[in-house]
Formats: C-alpha cells, structure tokens, sequence
C-alpha cells in the first residue's frame, strides 16, 4: 500500500500535525485508525469543498481504516465564527438543522461508499452526545483552557480590534468541536484550514482526558491562486454544489476561472496526477476546463448525463441556442417568478434573486428582453434565463 499511503499523505494537504512522518508511522503500523471529518449542518447543500474531504476519508476507508461521516447538528446550532469577523453567525434550531441534513448522505454517495459491507462509513451526530452535556461537564470542559487561548483566534482579535461585539457563546464552539474527538474516541480528525484551531483543542482535550494523542490532517482549501478568494461561495456565487443537476454543475464548472482548473483537478476527481499533467498540458486552457468539467459532472451524475450536459453548454454558448434538456414545471397564473426560481434552487435566496435581476442578470431565455421587476407575475408559458448558466421552463397551468 506504499502509492496509496503516499498520495493520502500528499495529495490535497496543507498540513498534518504533530507530523506527517508520525501519521505514515501509524498508517504503515497496520493499526487500524479511526478517523472523522464533521461538517456543520448549517444548509441543505453540500459542495466541492466539502467533497474533497470525503473523497480523502474514501481513500482511508479502502485502506481498512475505521471512518466517521460526523454531522455538526448541535454544533450547527451554535455556528462556526470562522470568517465571520463582522458578527456572530445566527443561531439555528434543532428543526432547522435537522431539515438541512435530510439529502447529505445521497449527496455524497457518489464520492464515498457510505453501506460497504466489509468496511461501512458510521454516520454519527453531535447532538447525541453534545446535548448530553451537564453545565458542569461543561465548566470541566473550559477549564482546560485560558481565555487567552481563545481569543488567539484571529478572526476575534479582528472583533476585537474593530471594537464589534465578541460573544460569549462563541468561544464554546472550539469545545463542542473538540469534546466530538473525546466523544469518539479517535486517532485522527480531518479538517480545512479554517477549522485547525478547532481542531487543535480537540487535540488537548483528547490527551488531556484520555491520554491519548490525535492526528490532526488538514486539507487544502479551494481557493483562486491569484485573488485568495474562495472558490466555492454561496455569497459570491461561484459554488459548485454537489445537489446541482447534471447541467447546472458542468456549466458552474466551466465559469470556473482558468487559474482554478489544476487544484480542482487534483482535489475533486479520482484522475492520476499524472493523467492530470497531461491533459493541463493542452494548448487551450478551456479544452483542459471542459475536460474537467465532464469528469467531475460524471462522478456524480454519470457519463450519459454528463456528456449530455457538455452538448448542451456547447449547443448554447457555441451556437447561441438553448439547452435540449431545460428542467419543466408547472405552475398556477400570477406565482411570483422569484418564489418559483427559490424553490427549484435557481438562486440561492430571494435576496440573490432581487440581487440578480438589479443586475439585469433574469431574461426571457426565447425574446432575450430582460426582466427587470423583482416581483414579476408569471401569466404565460416562458423559458427565464439568470446569467448564463440558468435555465428553467415554466409552464402555466
């Protein structure tokens, strides 16, 4: 197992603490190791990003090892403050989280083989053992720590610096996720690099009440290598989102910027490095983009739809025709236009669909006349357009 541990050990990782040259030790051990990735159920839609973590945590589970699929339930309730240096994130109810996870297992069924019968992916939920929790398990828990750790993290020092309110509450998140790799009991938590000083208290809290230590492997988060920002981005707009349909992802992909094509090559398909070599190594950045496009789109919805969804982009950015394969609903005289294209997810909230049609981004996909009212009535048959990659026929009835 020599190549597979190399590449796990070199593909798609930023860091892993307290050294990589320990974790190759273990995994050459023949120890079979426990390990879990968690991920916050704060919406219903998982993405590439996120795929790439359970792709990694695929690969120890082919190598025998015991995995965990963790959903943040509890700790989605509280919110994660990485990035939110404005404010705290809003809090959720147990309602809502629980909505928010009812399709994630198929989400990434594509990418990790959840019912294997020799070796099955646990599916765990931290709100089994979080809630649990007596205020004095959690005072316990905090004394292990000093409020100057804490307020290391640099997105409170920010708060702090721009003098916006720090809330308490917050500073329990880097327990909750620590107290899970308590909870579980494991040798290694796999995380971004946005969650390492979760990570690391967990890291304490682990050796501190069981003397045990943990792995902490970081993956490489999907950002342009030129401007920083991430690529996958609800509020920006550039996510690729593993519930899209086969076209929407294929043309998602293709409004990639070139730069990101080579790191979504590495981190989202099952391609050899070498393989990936040679096809960045074509003269036309977007017959390589297109390539990418195609592979990803089939690992989660098939080669017949994904070679479909690649005629289509063709046929209307080529050609300047509409896709042959336009999603159809049904719906009754005067429903809002921003109500129909919400729920079919065309946009990802009400305010992205006013944001867009201020934009001038909406159009009648047929005359091409823009549609400029936010509160646009649907009265006849129309095929609506956002942006370029947006399609959805409504029919009146």
């Amino acid at each position: 197992m020599e190549k597979e541990i190399n590449e796990l050990l070199t593909r798609s990782v930023a860091e892993i603490l307290p050294t990589k040259e320990g974790l190759r030790e273990a995994l050459e051990s023949g120890k079979r190791l426990r390990i879990y990735i968690g991920t916050d159920a704060t919406g219903t839609s998982l993405h590439l990003g996120h795929a790439t973590n359970y792709m990694i945590l695929e690969k120890f589970r082919r190598l025998g090892h015991e995995v965990i699929f963790l959903v943040g339930d509890f700790t989605a309730r509280i919110g994660d403050p990485t990035d939110k240096s404005e404010s705290a994130r809003k809090q959720l109810t147990r309602k809502q989280v629980t909505e928010n996870v009812k399709t994630w297992i198929e989400q990434v069924r594509p990418v990790i083989d959840i019912n294997n019968k020799e070796n099955p992916v646990k599916v765990l939920y931290n709100y089994d053992w979080l809630s649990t929790l007596s205020f004095e398990d959690v005072i316990n828990l905090a004394s292990n720590f000093t409020v100057q750790q804490m307020i290391e993290r640099d997105m409170f020092q920010k708060r702090i610096q721009d003098k916006k309110p720090l809330y308490l509450h917050e500073l329990f998140y880097p327990l909750m996720q620590g107290y899970d790799s308590v909870a579980m009991d494991v040798d290694i938590e796999m995380c971004g690099m946005d969650q390492k000083f979760n990570a690391l208290a967990g890291r304490t809290l682990l050796k501190k009440i069981k003397n045990k230590e943990k792995f902490v492997f970081i993956t490489t988060l999907l950002e342009n290598p030129k401007t920083k920002e991430k690529m996958m981005s609800k509020s920006l707009g550039t996510g690729v989102f593993l519930d899209f349909e086969a076209g929407k992802m294929y043309g998602s992909l293709m409004a990639q910027d070139d730069e990101n094509t080579r790191q979504l090559f590495v981190d989202c398909t099952w391609l050899d490095l070498e393989d990936i070599e040679h096809i960045l190594g074509v003269d036309n950045p977007r017959d390589a983009k297109t390539c990418l496009a195609f592979e990803i789109t089939k690992i989660y919805h098939g080669e017949e739809k994904a070679r479909l969804a690649s005629k289509d982009f063709d046929n209307t950015f080529k050609s300047g025709n509409l896709p042959e394969n336009i999603k159809e609903v049904k719906v009754k005289t005067g429903k809002l236009l921003m109500d129909v294209v919400s729920r079919e997810k065309l946009v990802s909230s009400k305010s992205d669909f006013r944001r867009l049609i201020a934009e001038g981004a909406v159009s009648n996909a047929e005359t091409k006349e823009k549609i400029t009212d936010p509160f646009f009535k649907i009265t006849d048959d129309v095929i609506i357009r956002i942006g370029p990659l947006r399609f959805l026929k409504i029919v009146v009835g």
